[in-house]
């Protein structure tokens, strides 16, 4: 049995740093926007995996059936010795991709990478429960600043699954590709998931579900801030709203304030006045075309190698090999 080993490159000062730092910027710009980061403290982490079971939203199980269907392919490309997960997880999409390497006869290591450095622990506790003689290396880091911290045996495969990536505006987009190029040396893999553009009639409620589960969600957002940083928002105030911008092929997410309202952020001494009507912008979810995706990969330094989507095209994988 090989026991795991954890680095930690995040303390709790840095996470409250950082939240300020988003807090004081964000609500103080015009429009008000907010990081969807913030989301996910231990309730919003619950309500997100409700959110992966609602019927409307799509994306995990559509991503997973693709994975379920092509991930002795995947193993089989790539031979890799390392498979490291931005943003970890022991769900059925890391087992499905640590089972197929296992089969392949090539996996040797298993690198998790989370800014929570208690989601990582458990992840880090279940996956070495199943696989107890697999090298597991954890890493409690932000991966938009510590990627070059992020340990394994060659060849890697990075994989940033979920559509997380359109969370990204794209300059931040591009800038963060090519970080993940500069992490690999030449003939390593990225396994990238990324959600595909479909009909507003199917976007718009898979971010607005009927039950509610989403809003509950989105005015998380403003809890947490109430708790970490001595706000007083009022979340009965805040509609949630979810909107398909087909210019920028993106879903936005805003809290929209539904009366006018002078809101302390104590921790900040920070006072802002929202009116009625006025919005804070907490997420955006890009969705992809096919050509667009291949042109970013390229610009990055990475040739696509193969494409994987579902029967239905609402979701896709690309297999990139770093050039």
């Amino acid at each position: 049995m090989t026991e795991p080993v954890i680095d930690v490159h995040l303390i709790p000062d840095d996470a409250e740093r950082s939240l300020r730092r988003d807090a004081r910027l964000g609500l103080t710009s015009t429009p008000k926007w907010l990081q969807p980061k913030w989301f996910y403290d231990e309730r919003g982490s619950d309500l997100f995996e409700q959110i992966t079971r609602l019927a409307e939203y799509y994306p995990t199980r559509t991503e997973s059936s693709i994975l379920s269907a092509h991930a002795g392919d995947i193993a089989r490309r790539t031979g890799a010795h390392t498979l490291v997960e931005l943003g970890s997880g022991s769900s059925e999409k890391t087992r499905l991709l640590l089972e197929a390497l296992r089969e392949e006869g090539t996996l040797r290591q298993y690198v998790p990478v989370d800014v929570s450095e208690s989601a990582l622990r458990d992840a880090v506790v279940a996956i070495h429960d199943d696989y107890p003689m697999l090298a597991i290396h954890g890493v409690v880091a932000d991966f938009t600043q510590h990627l070059d911290r992020v340990p394994g045996r060659t060849p890697r495969m990075i994989a940033f699954l979920g559509g997380t990536i359109g969370n990204f505006l794209p300059d931040e987009r591009a800038v963060f590709l090519g970080d993940l190029r500069d992490t690999l040396v030449t003939g390593e893999w990225l396994l990238l998931g990324t959600d595909l553009v479909k009909s507003p009639d199917v976007l718009v409620p898979a971010y607005d579900d009927a039950a509610g589960v989403t809003a509950d969600f989105n005015r998380n957002v403003l809890a947490v801030l109430n708790r970490e940083l001595g706000a007083d928002f009022d979340l009965a105030n805040y509609e949630h709203v979810a909107i398909w911008d087909g210019q920028n092929e993106w879903i936005e997410m805003r809290l929209r304030a539904t009366a006018a309202a002078e809101v302390t952020l104590s921790e900040l001494a920070l006072d802002i006045s929202l009116q009625t009507g006025e919005e804070i912008r907490t997420e955006i979810s890009a969705k992809f075309r096919p050509e667009g995706i291949e042109g970013e990969l390229a610009k990055a330094g990475f040739d696509l190698d193969v494409w994987l989507t579902d029967p239905q095209g609402r979701f896709a994988l690309s297999l990139a090999r770093a050039r």
